[in-house]
């Protein structure tokens, strides 16, 4: 049985009759709760839904006045599953408004709306936003922990296009945040997540963006070495407008295969002739790349991202894809664990490299290749969460040596503090000392780790 959660959840009906709190045994409890990698082990005393900052302020001030931990949901895509602690859950998910303005050059986006909403509202408008891969994913946690996608060569990072926030505080106030309003808060937000308070609508940067050339090819684990070694001979010497991912997952039968999924999103017409290249180490199985709306570009791994299935991650940054790394990745590939274990890749390059270390508190600016490595199995026995565990660290470990000493925080697991201080590198004591500021209680722990701030103590929220 999962543990019961220290706060009697029918105090809330006591207590607050008429707030829209689900609470265990409550017909919309159970959806409520059910995240991308759940499991039903984490079993909140309620999930506070909020429609408008009003709300939010309310939920705060109930965990405050009963001691609760908060968690903000939002997408609900954090492997980590930060999105439900034992207390109070503020609940975003019908924040999912997504309205471009009238001039056109930006867009407001509610603070639970997924990339999906808002691909349905620019793609009929021949626009993009900077998302990530993945139309399932939340927009708000992907912006405020960084944002990797095929566009970061030619606009940045979904961070980098973040203009303006709407953010409710620790002590119930909301403020309106950019460059020019509570701009240390508007720089702490690009970078530390969540961390320093509920971020209930973005207004993010459009650009005029009719199609991308983009798509997957799907190659033989054979001639996976050829064709990863091209790609990396050819990394450097590519235009902005060129972003390229791969991926070393099992396909529908579950064998294995290497995934290879170029976007262009240059002028049309030079499109073929700059994903040539990538095509040189030999012809794919299956090439499915074609002129499309940015938006239906990033579908491909949606039909995986289901509620309910146990996921862990881990992540390194590597600086380039040598062929002692491409040995790794495939040695490690042919030994894991289930056909639910896949390594994939983001790169970062292009504008998102331009932009100064300090200019956000995403401070990782030196061209990289981020890696993702996950690892996904339906619950079952411990013996295969140990074993899926076992093939995540031992892969990230054989990395370690290879990679920078950063990596992406959006990615990392709590309690770990080292790995955090690197990745906000020269940044660290500015976000850590605007962390005490804006959430001198520590709400909002739930969010990625940041560097351990000296001398804190556990609040009464821990």
């Amino acid at each position: 049985m999962p543990p019961a959660s220290p706060f009697p959840s029918r105090t809330f009906r006591q207590t607050f009759p008429d707030a829209p709190i689900a609470i265990p045994g409550d017909p919309s409890y159970e959806n409520a709760i059910d995240i991308w990698a759940g499991g039903r082990d984490r079993r909140p005393a309620g999930v506070y839904v909020c429609r408008q900052a009003a709300d939010v302020q309310t939920a705060l001030r109930i965990a405050r006045d009963c001691g609760l931990a908060v968690s903000v949901r939002g997408g609900g895509h954090d492997w980590a599953r930060r999105a439900l602690c034992d207390g109070l859950v503020i609940d975003l998910t019908s924040m999912r408004n997504v309205q471009p303005h009238d001039h056109g050059r930006t867009i407001q986006i509610g603070g639970g709306a997924l990339a999906s909403d808002v691909f349905a509202a620019t793609d009929p408008r021949g626009m993009a936003v900077v998302t990530g891969a993945s139309g399932a994913v939340g927009m708000a946690g992907l912006t405020l922990g960084g944002g990797y996608g095929s566009l970061v060569g030619r606009f940045g990072l979904a961070l980098d296009n973040l203009v303006s926030a709407e953010v409710v505080l620790a002590d119930g106030s909301v403020v309106h945040t950019s460059d020019t309003q509570h701009a240390d808060l508007f720089w702490a937000l690009r970078g530390g997540g969540g961390n320093f308070g509920v971020v209930v609508s973005m207004e993010h940067r459009l650009h005029r963006l009719e199609t991308v050339y983009s798509g997957p090819l799907f190659y033989p684990i054979q001639a996976a070495p050829a064709v990863l070694a091209n790609y990396a001979s050819i990394a450097s010497d590519r235009p902005d407008a060129l972003t390229v991912q791969f991926g070393l997952l099992s396909g529908p039968d579950g064998s294995p295969v290497l995934l290879v999924a170029p976007t262009w999103s240059g002028k049309p017409g030079d499109a073929e002739a700059q994903v040539a290249p990538l095509l040189a180490a030999g012809d794919p199985l299956m090439s499915m790349i074609a002129h499309q709306p940015y938006g239906a570009s990033n579908t491909l791994f949606d039909a995986h991202i289901v509620n309910g299935q146990r996921v862990l991650m881990d992540t390194r940054s590597l600086p380039a894809l040598s062929p002692a790394v491409i040995e790794i990745l495939l040695d490690a590939f042919a030994r894991r664990p289930s056909s639910g274990c896949a390594i994939v890749t983001h790169e970062f390059r292009g504008e998102a490299t331009r932009i100064a270390t300090d200019a956000t508190a995403f401070a990782m600016r030196e061209p990289h290749l981020l890696i993702e490595i996950v690892a996904g199995w339906n619950a079952g026995s411990d013996d295969d969460e140990a074993r899926h565990a076992d093939w995540v660290a031992r892969l990230s470990s054989a990395l370690a040596t290879h990679a920078l000493p950063g990596c992406y925080a959006n990615l990392l697991a709590n309690g770990d503090p080292a790995r955090a201080a690197a990745s906000f590198g020269a940044n660290a004591a500015r976000i850590v000392e605007l962390k005490r500021r804006f959430d001198p209680d520590n709400v909002f722990r739930s969010a990625l780790p940041l560097p351990t701030i000296a001398g804190d103590q556990p609040s009464r929220h821990a």
